[in-house]
């Protein structure tokens, strides 16, 4: 296959009568359905409609509610050999908290066109409101598209090294990176989660994760069509608002792939009460991958506990590490094998080595350093930023040998198994959902007039009991003498209300103590590192207790 446009065909040549996607409608009952050649013709339909306005590498926004029109939408951008770029419309509570996000794209990719529904394209003066980039971009919904169209659908010259969308990393930055990823990339990735899980023709599959991030998409979407099984689809908010739904359905469709960040897992035991338990049947229940954010071994252990008496096996669990700029998956576990503190092994010809970050020398087998990765899966770049690419993908060792991507996440090996301990770069992640530690710090300094400003770190500490993030913050000098706990409490509000992230632990500290470059730039990660190693002296200091008690709020927003 050269590409996912020769894997479609052949899958609606093979299979073109046999059920491909259908939503569940409020995560329940089962709504829309497509076939593998309605898929095919639908896509063909969409892909002529852009070729007649666009030329081969248009930026086409993919603007779809939760839904299955989303589908033919992402393969109809393949089929006509432009780039799409997945995204969700703004709306509701989430509007504040993803139109920068979106503007950032739009901006970035240099969209060209939006793909969209005809619900959505009558609220278009509104999204061109707040996103006013995208008033020059030419609309189009595609379920105005008639399906008569395919018959004028030219195949273009598309191979593995043709881009085939950008994924935009979800955090919550105005300046978003966009991630290159090439059929090329996809079809290897696509290949190596095929041979880890075992999937085939056989497998039923059940997906609530968002379909403009990678997990959702490639693990959700585009799996299911280069292996051939059926997919049935929810809207994240269906499994937010109850948890069950999401069990219910692998129950009731006798599903047997399956997955989601740790802290799914953990919702479903606290929120599905003993006696709707008893209803569920998840004996076929074979892969039930967790990825996304750190595994908590406690969080699977309830789960097993809970959900034993259902069926759930405990070597169904599958660990798993990737990341958008590896495509998706890089590492995961042995079949029926049950997970374990480690992220499994390399996924095929995928070589994974620990590094030290500043001398660029491999660490001995056992010593904590950078996750380097290279192998076809690893995407061409970020889009539009050269020297950032350089940095990230053309990574080298010290005598040469190379390129890598050089992951920002710490690790160890032991045996060929991977074990993440943290992460060197910045960013942080909270169920699921990206955020970029500026953000974070610049609204603590806008809001609590007792910190100084440029003198806040926001980094991710990993313990035995999971992830916890820590805001460490230097007090003002005037203030130093007056501290009473309202410091602490302001920045947790702050936190809290504009990112949706519950701190874990609020470090107060002397002026002159978080560590900086001699330019003046902030070392979050020697900050991690002098706070573990408990050099700091702390003017005061909060810590959550390790057990949570309820959904934290913000919840939502977080995972979208």
């Amino acid at each position: 296959m050269r590409s996912l446009i020769d894997q479609l065909q052949a899958r609606a040549t093979v299979q073109g009568t046999q059920l491909a996607y259908a939503f569940l409608d409020d995560g329940e009952r089962e709504g829309e359905r497509l076939t593998w050649n309605d898929v095919e013709r639908r896509s063909r339909s969409i892909a002529a409609a852009l070729q007649s306005e666009f030329l081969p590498g248009a930026r086409v926004l993919l603007l779809f509610p939760p839904g299955l029109d989303f589908i033919p939408g992402f393969f109809g951008c393949l089929y006509a050999a432009m780039i799409a770029v997945p995204a969700y419309p703004p709306s509701g509570g989430r509007m504040d908290r993803t139109v920068g996000r979106l503007r950032g794209m739009v901006s970035d990719a240099g969209v060209t066109a939006v793909l969209t529904t005809r619900a959505v394209l009558a609220r278009r003066d509104a999204v061109v409101s707040i996103v006013p980039a995208l008033e020059s971009a030419t609309w189009l919904a595609t379920d105005d598209i008639n399906d008569a169209l395919a018959k004028q659908w030219r195949q273009p010259l598309a191979g593995r090294h043709t881009v085939a969308f950008v994924q935009y990393t979800s955090g919550s930055t105005s300046e978003p990176r966009g991630v290159i990823v090439t059929h090329g990339n996809l079809l290897h990735n696509l290949a190596c989660a095929a041979r880890a899980g075992d999937l085939d023709r056989s497998t039923v599959s059940v997906s609530w994760l968002p379909v403009n991030h990678d997990m959702g998409l490639i693990q959700g979407v585009v799996q299911p069509s280069f292996s051939g099984f059926p997919a049935y689809l929810m809207s994240p908010a269906a499994f937010l608002q109850r948890p069950g739904r999401w069990l219910e359905a692998m129950s009731r469709l006798k599903a047997t792939c399956s997955g989601a960040p740790n802290f799914a897992y953990d919702l479903c035991v606290r929120k599905i009460a003993v006696e709707q338990r008893r209803s569920f049947d998840l004996r076929t229940w074979r892969i039930a991958f967790n990825g996304s954010e750190p595994l908590k071994r406690k969080t699977l252990e309830a789960f097993q506990e809970a959900f034993a008496g259902s069926g759930f096996r405990w070597s169904s669990f599958r660990p798993a590490y990737g990341l958008a700029e590896a495509t998706l998956l890089v590492s995961t576990g042995e079949a029926d094998s049950g997970p374990s503190l480690s992220s499994g092994t390399a996924v095929d010809d995928t070589t994974i080595l620990i590094v030290h970050p500043e001398s660029h020398t491999p660490c001995p087998e056992g010593d904590e350093g950078e996750i380097w990765v290279s192998g076809p899966s690893v995407a061409a770049g970020y889009w539009q930023r050269a020297a950032e690419t350089s940095h990230t993908f053309a990574a080298r060792l010290a005598d040469g040998k190379g390129p890598f991507l050089r992951t920002g996440d710490l690790g160890v090996l032991r045996g060929g198994r991977l074990y993440v301990s943290g992460r060197i770069k910045d960013l942080l992640i909270v169920r699921g959902m990206k955020h970029h530690p500026q953000d974070v710090e610049a609204t603590v300094e806008a809001t609590v007039d007792s910190v100084r400003s440029g003198c806040c770190a926001a980094f991710a500490i990993t313990e035995a009991e999971g992830e916890r993030v820590v805001l460490a913050a230097e007090v003002d000098p005037r203030y130093e003498a007056a501290l009473t706990g309202g410091t602490i409490a302001d920045i947790r509000q702050a936190v809290a209300e504009t990112h949706g992230i519950q701190l874990d632990d609020v470090v107060l500290l002397h002026p002159g103590t978080i560590p900086k470059t001699t330019s003046g730039k902030l070392q979050r990660y020697a900050c991690r590192a002098a706070l573990l190693a408990g050099v700091l002296e702390p003017l005061e200091r909060w810590t959550r207790t390790p057990i949570a008690t309820g959904l934290p709020t913000g919840l939502a927003e977080a995972v979208l």
